[in-house]
């Protein structure tokens, strides 16, 4: 393929942005960072004319594929009444009361613009509501880019990590203050009893416990049986708040989210990506014995852009269309298929790939284990295999992101999953084994 324009266009691109890029993760595209044109369904096309079928999704917050038509259409329609009032809207109780059905423990909300931010106002509220200072986060776990978070997020090496009785809390950047460190205690994910043991002689010190669902953003982990119970149990023993970061399997595992896929209701829980279809919008949301430090400006949460008409219109939309159509049906089904497919090339080819996921998003890499459970794991993974697979992918035009997570959308159908599975038949089948 030809990127010429793309490279031309990031050339200049460096001389006015930093890196080139406007998020960190995009600079490490292939073979560059690319500059696009369009999308549309469960395509993307590039400046320089290549069609990409594309399993990236932005990320994943385009659920129903590129530029869905009734997506579009209602945010045209709400944008042409306004498009920021600071004040309120109908569009935005209705978005509120339509979530609040559907979400399991969203008895009060608050919407923002990104996950961030959501995450950021939720461990707050639990240090007001316990008067204790700290929280458990995981190894592996994405809750954002602030400072408080930017700890236990990466390693450059599995040494980096430390004891896993006692984890390094390695920072993931430079310029974080002194001593954050002190702010969370970073445990190994998926290990019940190491997370007893620690809860149980320090929950005096612990505000609360945050975690994805399922480990989207290091592997595509699923919770081990009875994980995410025990996190209910002990926050409920200790007075704890039990916070699930929702961001990316919020309405990608159904309408309640992971929380009713896996039948285990937060205290607090953030969702965002999926919901808008692409809009900057997240939402915290909770029991309502919690929220009211919000509801009384106790807690302070504030945002000038907050709920925008066009990523309000954008969300209700979004829902509508994944509750009429039975997306998520559609979602496992078609995820099923394709991670199906590629272990069948796998073997074919006789390559070591793992792919490993509930379906609607999943992770595929080489190693030679048979599953992958907590983020020390994924230092088993050959990721400059996985670079070159990507590479080849992308040549033949099926776009995929780097860390090894692909999306799946309800723009996507049967013979588009089969053409990514022959794609991959022929790149595993001229790679080194």
């Amino acid at each position: 393929m030809n990127h010429q324009k793309s490279k031309e266009l990031y050339d200049r691109s460096c001389r006015v942005l930093a890196g080139g890029v406007s998020s960190e993760f995009r600079k490490f595209s292939y073979p560059h960072p690319l500059f696009y044109a369009a999308g549309k369904g469960a395509y993307i096309t590039d400046v320089d004319g290549n069609e990409y079928l594309d399993f990236t999704l932005s990320q994943g917050p385009l659920i129903l594929g590129h530029s869905h038509p009734e997506v579009l259409a209602r945010v045209n329609e709400e944008s042409s009444r306004g498009q920021l009032f600071a004040g309120q809207h109908l569009a935005e109780l209705e978005l509120a009361e339509k979530l609040q059905s559907l979400i399991p423990c969203a008895e009060l909300m608050r919407f923002s613009l990104s996950g961030s931010e959501s995450d950021h106002c939720a461990l707050r509220l639990a240090r007001a509501v316990t008067g204790r200072a700290k929280f458990v986060r995981f190894e592996g776990h994405y809750h954002g880019w602030f400072d408080n978070v930017a700890v236990g997020i990466g390693a450059p090496n599995l040494e980096d990590l430390g004891e896993r009785e006692n984890p390094n809390p390695v920072r993931w950047t430079q310029g974080l203050p002194p001593n954050i460190e002190d702010e969370s205690i970073v445990l190994p994910w998926n290990d019940a009893e190491l997370l007893r043991r620690i809860v149980e002689a320090r929950h005096g010190e612990i505000a609360a416990i945050i975690t994805e669902p399922v480990m989207c953003n290091s592997g595509c982990i699923p919770p081990r049986e009875s994980f995410l119970e025990t996190v209910r149990e002990l926050c409920d023993r200790f007075g704890i708040v039990f916070i699930l970061d929702e961001v990316i399997t919020g309405f990608r595992l159904g309408m309640g989210g992971a929380q009713q896929f896996y039948d285990v209701t937060p205290d607090l829980a953030i969702f965002g990506k999926a919901m808008a279809s692409g809009y900057p919008i997240s939402i915290l949301c909770g029991k309502e014995k919690f929220m009211r430090l919000v509801s009384s400006g106790e807690v302070i949460h504030a945002g000038t852009m907050n709920s925008g008409h066009p990523s309000i219109a954008a969300a209700l939309a979004t829902l509508e269309v994944l509750a009429r159509d039975n997306v998520h049906e559609k979602l496992f089904r078609l995820g099923k298929q394709l991670m199906d497919g590629l272990r069948d090339v796998a073997r074919e080819t006789d390559q070591p790939l793992l792919v490993q996921g509930p379906g609607p998003m999943f992770h595929v890499g080489f190693t030679s284990q048979n599953e992958v459970c907590d983020f020390r794991e994924t230092f088993g993974y050959d990721k400059k295999k996985y670079a070159s697979f990507l590479g080849q992918m992308q040549d033949k035009g099926i776009r995929l992101i780097g860390r090894g997570l692909w999306y799946i959308s309800a723009a996507h159908n049967e013979a588009e999953i089969d053409r990514a599975i022959q794609t991959a038949r022929a790149v595993l089948a001229g790679m080194p084994r």
